[in-house]
């Protein structure tokens, strides 16, 4: 698989936020932006996957959408295809890191939609800067993994 060599994890981060505001729900929006900005060479149907995980997993208000598609994104990068193959260790061990970071980073000491979103009136819109937020953070820590994890440039640091 084809992977930048260097990414920006601000614009990993911006470009996740802008896909939100821009028509795509927080799993598809973290999934597109990893996909666009690490210049993967999977097909955008990855993308349509992650579509079903908005709104706490399909709005059942359960697992914040955007931790789904973080956790699928880390998937690209250190899932496996074979069985018993020992590759799934280290997906599963950066995929808790991204569910322990989530819960503290957020504020709230919570994965599920429900408790994020409890003080917004969803009809009417109010949490979606919020959501926009939280996707952002995933996407961020997301790139930050994949970048450590595979010795790859952040050019945001190598700028500074």
């Amino acid at each position: 698989m084809h992977i930048a060599k260097e990414i920006s994890v601000a614009k990993v981060k911006k470009d996740a936020e802008e896909l939100f505001r821009g028509g795509f729900f927080c799993s598809e929006a973290v999934v597109s932006s990893i996909r666009t900005n690490f210049e993967l060479d999977i097909p955008e149907e990855v993308v349509a996957m992650a579509s079903g995980f908005p709104i706490g997993i399909g709005r059942s208000k359960c697992l914040c959408g955007a931790v789904s598609g973080g956790v699928m994104a880390l998937g690209i990068f250190f899932g496996r295809t074979k069985q018993k193959d020992p590759k799934v260790e280290k997906n599963l061990e950066v995929a808790k890191e991204l569910h322990d970071y989530f819960k503290e980073a957020n504020g709230k000491n919570a994965l599920c939609c429900r408790i994020l979103t409890k003080e917004f009136d969803m009809g009417a819109g109010e949490h979606k800067e919020q959501c926009i937020w939280l996707t952002g953070l995933v996407a961020e820590k997301v790139a930050q993994i994949v970048i450590r994890e595979y010795g790859l440039v952040n050019t945001d640091e190598a700028a500074v």
